[in-house]
């Protein structure tokens, strides 16, 4: 309390009983006693008003003794068990938890983890996923600001997430405890399988399998990869005490359409204590057929190749770059880009009258505008000789695709000739052309539908600067070649919009969680937020269903499933108003990951432990732990001044008191004949 309160204070004392002098007292007739008990009444009702108007805070100091938290973390994955066998202690951590010196020193608190991270969980070490690092994010959540230090119950395997050693704060100082038998056995294992989701009928695709070796002598074992009951690749692989991880790359025929399943395995003639992990299965879906793109060009220009490149990182799409002589039959592509066309395209363009190939008309200082004008009826030109330069800028209303703005305004400019175009068909554009930031009113980049056909035109060359210009800023040229693709599909489609679109995956690992995202768009073709959609998902083998809800989303509709077993599963997604549909089936394939694993990762605890200044301890090793726990001198109790500071306003009871004396008062003169 300062010093100014302290003498308001006293002030409103000498305030208070002479303002109860005066009313009582000063030129009374009769000063009798019931007179003094109504001045006092008076004096307290004044001192408490003052009292509030003053308000003054109090201050209190406590102490309590603040402990260190110690964070107990039971990995609760299939693997413990696994791994442990029979020499598994279900309450092992129990012998910390419960020790009465470490309670007296630490703040204890259990947690236990899986693919979730839990407090006091149960522990019965049926975990289908062990996530290490997402367990070390938790905590970074639950203590920040103080230095604690971590005891780890796991085997070190993890099965999805960042890198854990390097997962857990500065601050952190962690002591795994190492479960699950570290003699070496003898495995042989598939480590990983590299191979593209799709592929074309007809073509071989690349398949690259890592094998690996856990053992001393030396051995020679059998590949195989199967297409259903029919082997179609074997490979005799031979290991060492010195070559314990080998690399099998191979190229299988793409025979059949549709999704294709393959399992991959190894053996050998020798015992394996876990032979789980000797098989592994992948999916490849064949696709009949590719797109075909044809660059059609009369000239030489850096365009060219920027096209090629930026299309063809879609692996599902060759570009041919022809003169306009040079086609022979215009239906053996699917779209075709017409860059800077002149009488040299007639037959070009008289092919495509019949043929209706989607098309991509690209013009620029090249261009025969007179030419161009005569052979389709999308623009008009008024087009002069000289030269142009014009800037881009996104039109945010383009709802033919989605495509967000990758900074076309600050891009270099296209240059064309300068001129007016005027739109005939019902265009949609979506990037304008400016010149030194004046709208023109011509479109720079714009599509159209007629009929079945599709067509784009992009009025400016030298595009090839946007693709180097998006590497320089990001590094990558993944913005402008996903714009590419985009605008490509497009053309590539000549199927309606679909007012339900789906997303999903041909196949998902089991344990996997699977994630089916949906939209539903409106008669404009706009995200409608307001849909109700459920997925029915069936079972095919045991004819099971079940119905969920979707859950919105910012900008799609999610549901995800957890648990599913092994198989293959038929869904349908309706949209309850209109009644609109989808349907998909997905497979399941059998993949334990927690049964991958033959040895605890000892290694990668003991590095865990040295980067963060702790020690890696066994079960059997607890005592010393503890011990270590209760003499480091980093990590002791805290007295902590705990200072609460409460101003008098907050006192109800002082203004109950001068409604009190008040009152009392009233009553007493009431009584008494004064008023």
């Amino acid at each position: 309390m300062t010093t100014s309160t302290i003498l308001l204070l006293i002030l409103s004392v000498f305030i208070a009983a002479g303002l109860s002098f005066f009313q009582y007292f000063y030129k009374a007739k009769n000063k009798s006693k019931i007179n003094l008990f109504l001045a006092f009444l008076r004096f307290l009702s004044f001192l408490g008003i003052f009292l509030l108007l003053i308000n003054p805070i109090f201050t209190r100091k406590t102490y309590e003794i603040v402990k260190t938290p110690l964070p107990i973390l039971v990995d609760n994955s299939e693997s413990i068990k696994d791994l442990s066998g029979n020499n598994l202690n279900v309450s092992l951590y129990e012998q910390l938890s419960q020790n009465k010196n470490l309670k007296e020193k630490y703040d204890i608190q259990l947690y236990t983890f899986d693919k979730e991270f839990t407090s006091n969980g149960k522990i019965d070490y049926t975990g289908k996923q062990s996530l290490i690092d997402n367990a070390a994010k938790n905590l970074k959540q639950l203590y920040r600001n103080v230095n604690y230090p971590v005891v780890l119950f796991t085997d070190g395997n993890q099965t999805q997430g960042s890198d854990y050693i390097y997962s857990f704060q500065e601050n952190t100082t962690v002591y795994p405890v190492i479960q699950g038998d570290t003699t070496t056995v003898f495995d042989l294992k598939i480590n990983q399988i590299n191979v593209n989701k799709y592929t074309f009928l007809k073509n071989k695709f690349p398949v690259e399998v890592f094998l690996q070796y856990n053992g001393n002598e030396s051995l020679n074992s059998l590949f195989s990869i199967k297409n259903g009951n029919q082997t179609i690749f074997k490979k005799t692989i031979s290991f060492s005490s010195q070559n314990k991880a080998q690399s099998v790359q191979v190229l299988l025929d793409a025979k059949s359409i549709g999704v294709q399943k393959y399992t991959a395995s190894i053996s050998s003639s020798k015992s394996e204590k876990n032979k789980t992990n000797n098989s592994k299965n992948f999916i490849v879906e064949v696709i009949d057929q590719r797109t075909e793109v044809a660059i059609v060009s009369d000239i030489i220009h850096p365009d060219l190749s920027t096209l090629k490149r930026s299309i063809e990182v879609n692996e599902q799409r060759k570009v041919t770059l022809l003169k306009p002589n040079e086609i022979k039959n215009i239906r053996d592509y699917n779209i075709l880009i017409l860059y800077q066309p002149n009488s040299t395209f007639k037959s070009v363009f008289d092919e495509n009258k019949t043929a209706q190939i989607n098309t991509f008309i690209i013009t620029g200082t090249n261009t025969d505008f007179n030419f161009l004008g005569l052979h389709q009826t999308d623009f008009s030109f008024r087009m002069s000789p000289q030269k142009e330069d014009y800037f881009a800028t996104y039109n945010s209303d383009f709802n033919l695709f989605s495509q967000e703005n990758i900074g076309f305004e600050h891009f270099s400019s296209l240059e064309n000739k300068f001129g007016t175009i005027t739109i005939k068909e019902n265009a949609k554009t979506l990037l304008n052309a400016t010149i030194r930031n004046i709208q023109t009113g011509n479109p720079l980049l714009t599509f159209l539908e007629n009929g079945k056909q599709r067509k784009g035109y992009l009025f400016g060359e030298n595009i090839w600067k946007w693709r180097m210009e998006t590497h320089l800023k990001k590094k990558s040229f993944d913005d402008f070649d996903l714009f590419t693709d985009k605008w490509v599909q497009y053309l590539t489609s000549n199927s309606a919009k679909k007012s339900l679109e789906v997303d999903y995956k041909s196949y998902y690992n089991e344990g996997e969680t699977i994630q089916i995202t949906a939209q539903y768009f409106d008669k404009n073709y706009e995200l409608d937020e307001n849909a109700q959609l459920n997925i029915v998902l069936t079972n095919n083998e045991t004819k099971k269903r079940k119905t969920y809800n979707f859950l919105k989303s910012n900008i799609d509709y999610k549901v995800e499933f957890d648990n599913l077993e092994k198989g293959n599963y038929s869904f349908t997604v309706k949209e309850k108003e209109s009644k609109t549909s989808f349907s998909g089936n997905f497979e399941i394939l059998e993949f334990d990951i927690e049964k991958q694993f033959v040895n605890p990762d000892k290694l990668r605890l003991e590095q865990l432990a040295t980067n963060t200044s702790g020690k890696a301890y066994f079960p059997n090793q607890l005592e010393q732990l503890t011990k270590s726990l209760l003499e480091n001198p980093n990590f002791l109790p805290i007295q902590k001044e705990v200072v609460k500071k409460t101003p008098l306003i907050d006192w109800t009871i002082l203004l109950i008191l001068i409604c009190f004396f008040l009152s009392i008062e009233w009553f007493t003169r009431k009584y008494n004949g004064l008023l």
